[in-house]
């Protein structure tokens, strides 16, 4: 079974009495409706809607514990804590623990199933690691070949909108809980159809394109590449472009559009 070992996160804890009020009021998912032993996808939005940093959420008794990437807990952290008033809760990075994924089996003791898709596998947070059979590399090819999103690798601070990254499909917005910050925009553009670009994998004939170089098709620009390992990438492109043979500099890139994944039936054909 692959284990792979990603250094590339950290894990924080949400502590104090309001903790699930004050987290619910902000992130896009209902943190009421975590079972025991499973995981929650969420983001962190501007209250224009666009993503700041996701996160998996677990629930402990007295606690709940956010997996996060490492070089967005901080911001992440303060920005919510911006809110916290009155509320009776505490932020604090968890120093000491390793965050895993694996993929092909049954998750061990202790791991939850991914949220997003079952292919994905299981998570596991934990301060006694599983010996790692798997490369972070490894999981990353993984994860490109379902069309997952990682993070500020495949999103833009500030820019990027939940439903082009696939949030919808993958569980990770709640469409009954209320208000949340940038909850009104979100909503808006699932109700009105507004997505006009979509993040989605793709095969790399050739050199793997660096993260934001332009795509084009026919000479003109109609999306960029984000993140990439091997032969996978994923890209930002127009839902008009979405089928076909596709350039990025001296590379060919192929749209593979994953079964999870719904887009309008014009953009399907």
């Amino acid at each position: 079974m692959p284990i792979a070992t990603l250094t590339d996160r950290t894990v924080l804890e949400v502590t104090g009495e309001d903790r699930l009020a004050f987290l619910q009021g902000l992130i896009s998912n209902d943190v009421t409706a975590i079972p025991p032993g499973q995981a929650l996808w969420a983001a962190l939005l501007t209250p224009q809607g666009k993503w700041l940093a996701d996160f998996f959420l677990t629930a402990e008794p007295d606690r709940l514990l956010m997996e996060v990437e490492a070089g967005l807990a901080e911001t992440a952290m303060a920005r919510l804590l911006r809110f916290k008033l009155r509320s009776k809760v505490a932020m604090a990075r968890l120093e000491g623990f390793s965050v895993q994924a694996g993929w092909g089996e049954a998750p061990p003791a202790g791991a939850t199933p991914d949220p997003r898709l079952a292919e994905a596998g299981w998570r596991l947070v934990t301060e006694r690691p599983l010996p790692a059979t798997a490369s972070a590399e490894d999981y990353d090819v993984h994860r490109l070949a379902l069309g997952l999103p990682d993070g500020s690798r495949d999103m833009q601070a500030e820019q990027s909108t939940l439903l082009e990254a696939g949030f919808d499909e993958l569980h990770g917005v709640s469409w009954t809980k209320g208000c949340y910050m940038g909850q009104e925009l979100t909503a808006r553009t699932k109700y009105r159809g507004l997505v006009k670009r979509r993040l989605v994998p793709v095969e790399v004939e050739g050199l793997m394109p660096a993260r934001g170089a332009a795509v084009t098709r026919e000479g003109v620009e109609v999306g960029e590449m984000r993140s990439g390992q091997g032969a996978r990438g994923m890209a930002l492109l127009r839902l008009a472009a979405l089928t076909g043979e596709l350039r990025c500099g001296e590379a060919v890139i192929r749209p593979r559009i994953p079964g999870w994944m719904k887009l309008p039936e014009a953009s399907e054909a």
